[in-house]
């Protein structure tokens, strides 16, 4: 598909941070983004790349009263040698289109979806950031813009992508963080929506994530949403725990997001030297396995921090500390791997690496 470059005008260009080490995660935005629209009866058109600015929405459009929206998360790294690479872009374009099709939304084309990020990020080069711990986060996005008051799929859509320099996705960088696992509020039940990448999923979560930073917790674990009993996700990543070099993580039951980096440090560990094993993980004998040593970490996975250690975990009044708080070596070492294939410090065995055309 033909996307067309639109001119950036001189006005439109923004300062860029001086101070890598200060741009936190999703504030500052790049010049330009990449926009196409899907009718029905024309399908995808008007495929272009324009300064980055507001959408004009009619207050009556689908998405602001029926929520018909998804989005994907990726990034983009600047190698020491000049190459930009990506990382995995294959499995975000196909988890979209899963999510789209969850949603009654039109599937983008592969072609639209790889090569529109690809183009992009080559005009907005200049933004990646090279500060370790850095990167281009990249946000793909879908919205229905249909003007009308009725429970129904839109017959009219955006798709849209804006790049974001980022630093560590929590303050604290590489650290253990604390989690609060929730047995009051459901965050998705199997045949909801819970596997999609769909915004409802996330706006469910605000409430618990207050009551869990309240109680000076960083996250929030959710459990099943039918026994509230067995382990399913954090809000922003996926979660492992190691009975010494045995990773235990949840299935992919239909209210868990197929992760990306979750599938990623699955196949990765096993390279590694370690077993794996997707299963059911009852909270209760998850707490018992922790206070009788069984349990040696714990970590999340996802692509906004990669890999996450994790030192504490707290159930109803009851709070149990990981690895004496501090990063397994485990969980280091699937960091380390990680962020150096995607970085360009240790060789890409898998094949994952996808580089931009410059």
């Amino acid at each position: 598909m033909l996307i067309d470059t639109l001119p950036l005008p001189p006005e439109k260009m923004k300062a860029k941070c001086s101070d890598e080490s200060q741009l936190g995660f999703g504030k500052l935005f790049t010049d330009r983004m990449l926009v196409a629209e899907w009718k029905t009866g024309q399908g995808w058109h008007n495929a272009r790349i324009e300064p980055y600015g507001p959408f004009p929405l009619d207050p009556a459009c689908a998405v602001l009263h029926y929520s018909q929206e998804i989005f994907e998360g990726l990034k983009a790294y600047k190698w020491s040698d000049g190459r930009i690479a990506l990382f995995r872009p294959e499995m975000n374009a196909r988890r979209f289109n899963q999510s789209a099709s969850r949603m009654c939304m039109p599937e983008v084309p592969e072609e639209l979806f790889l090569g529109g990020i690809e183009q992009l990020v080559a005009l907005e080069k200049e933004w990646i950031p090279t500060a370790p711990e850095t990167s281009l986060y990249i946000r793909p996005a879908m919205i229905a813009v249909d003007p009308y008051l009725g429970v129904k799929p839109s017959d009219h859509y955006l798709f849209f992508v804006i790049l974001s320099p980022v630093g560590a996705y929590y303050a604290a960088g590489f650290n253990p963080v604390s989690i609060m696992v929730e047995d009051v509020f459901v965050r998705a039940v199997a045949g909801g929506t819970g596997e999609a990448k769909t915004g409802g999923n996330y706006a469910s979560s605000l409430m618990a994530a207050q009551v869990a930073k309240k109680k000076g917790y960083d996250q929030v674990l959710w459990l099943d949403g039918r026994e509230r009993r067995f382990i399913e996700e954090v809000g922003a990543m996926n979660m492992f725990f190691a009975y010494g070099s045995h990773i235990v993580t949840s299935p992919l039951t239909g209210s868990i997001l197929s992760g990306v980096t979750r599938d990623s440090a699955l196949k990765l560990a096993v390279k590694l030297g370690y077993t794996v094993e997707e299963r059911m993980i009852d909270i209760n004998d998850l707490f018992a396995d922790i206070k009788a040593g069984r349990v040696t970490e714990a970590f999340g996975s996802g692509t906004a921090a990669v890999i996450t250690p994790v030192g504490t975990l707290g159930y109803k009044d009851e709070r149990l500390q990981l690895t004496g708080g501090q990063v397994g070596s485990i969980t280091r070492k699937l960091y380390d791997t990680l962020t150096g294939i995607q970085t360009g410090r240790t060789a890409d065995e898998s094949g994952w690496v996808r580089f931009v055309a410059p």
